[in-house]
């Protein structure tokens, strides 16, 4: 994970940027609710079509709690699950990274737009 150099006050978001696609999906898996480690990767499978390696996938989590983008979740769901299981959610931190780096993403799209390489809404 990328960061500018440490200073007394916690980094503001724009220091995470750009954030490696697997950390992004982390992010917005976990905007959605709490999973688990497994669940996250699942999810960003689905939604991604991409298979995620499981240990590229564990090392992104492992770099993210340590960042303060994500923490363990206080209470698991009741499903019976295994015991095992990590779960996780987005802190505030997390939320105003994934912001930002959603907006970065939209302005590089406006931009892919009116530089046609992309249609624009509506037609083309």
């Amino acid at each position: 994970m990328t960061r500018k150099p440490a200073t007394s006050q916690t980094p503001g978001p724009e220091a995470f940027l750009p954030l490696r696609p697997v950390e992004y999906h982390v992010l917005l898996s976990l905007s959605h609710r709490e999973r688990h480690g497994y669940g996250i990767m699942l999810d960003a499978e689905e939604r991604t079509g991409t298979a995620f390696q499981i240990g590229t996938f564990y090392r992104a989590l492992a770099r993210m709690k340590q960042a303060g983008l994500i923490e363990d979740a206080e209470e698991r769901p009741d499903t019976g699950d295994d015991e095992r299981r990590n779960y996780y959610r987005i802190t505030a931190l997390g939320r105003a990274v994934a912001t930002a780096e959603s907006e970065r993403m939209a302005a590089l799209l406006r931009e892919a737009r009116a530089g046609g390489l992309l249609g624009q809404r509506g037609g083309r």
